[in-house]
């Protein structure tokens, strides 16, 4: 039996919108096991957003509790929960969110020069995923000479290069076309299957749908359903 990687439990978020108390979350328990490829979905206003943000330690839960790779993010704070995030968190942006004025290579290895990583072992790994991603030819450009797919490849490359626990994607098809969108997608399962690291997406997307071998609907706050295919 896998160990889990991210347990929440009985995670409530509240925020004022003009002086109204809105109930974002409402006690929702959940645990994601090591080598899961899942997606959560719902309806705008459903809270995924807000459930995401609170279980990468973004955003702090006004109750419950948080416990990633055996840490409880939910009671850290300032530097130390951004280390940590930095070190068990890879993030998938649908905007890329790639530094315009780094290179391909510079924006992968970027995370692995924050950790203290030494330059030989950062071009290795680098070199490997970006050939894995079949982007290596791109290695020396700048993310606005590259189209929405080759930038969302090296956003992924750059999520995964340090081999993290958790590999978090926040609507990561969004401004990419079906074709592309569904060979992405396909090759983030193919690397799921093959590494072992964990998925857990966020999305609108029916073609993340389709490939997630867990589905959990979110709607008012709470979970609606949670299914796993075999």
């Amino acid at each position: 039996m896998s160990a889990n990687v991210i347990s929440a439990r009985k995670i409530k978020k509240d925020y004022q919108d003009n002086g109204i108390v809105v109930h974002a979350v409402r006690g929702i328990e959940l645990d994601i096991s090591e080598g899961e490829f899942t997606a959560i979905v719902g309806p705008s206003g459903s809270g995924k957003t807000t459930f995401l943000n609170v279980l990468s330690g973004l955003d702090t839960p006004t109750e419950g509790e948080v416990v990633l790779n055996g840490q409880k993010i939910s009671e850290m704070s300032g530097r130390e929960l951004s280390d940590f995030r930095r070190d068990n968190i890879g993030f998938i942006f649908q905007a890329y969110n790639l530094i315009p004025v780094l290179t391909v290579t510079e924006n992968v290895e970027y995370v692995m020069l924050l950790q203290g990583i030494g330059r030989e072992e950062r071009q290795k790994k680098v070199i490997r995923l970006l050939k894995e991603l079949d982007i290596e030819e791109y290695a020396d450009r700048f993310p606005p000479q590259l189209s929405g797919g080759q930038q969302q490849r090296v956003a992924i490359a750059r999520a995964m290069v340090s081999r993290p626990t958790l590999v978090l994607a926040d609507e990561p098809t969004a401004n990419l076309d079906s074709r592309t969108s569904g060979d992405l997608l396909d090759m983030m399962r193919e690397l799921n299957e093959r590494t072992g690291m964990t998925f857990l997406f966020s999305t609108h997307d029916q073609l993340v749908m389709e490939r997630a071998r867990r589905l959990i609907v979110l709607k008012d706050g709470r979970i609606d359903s949670d299914k796993t295919r075999s």
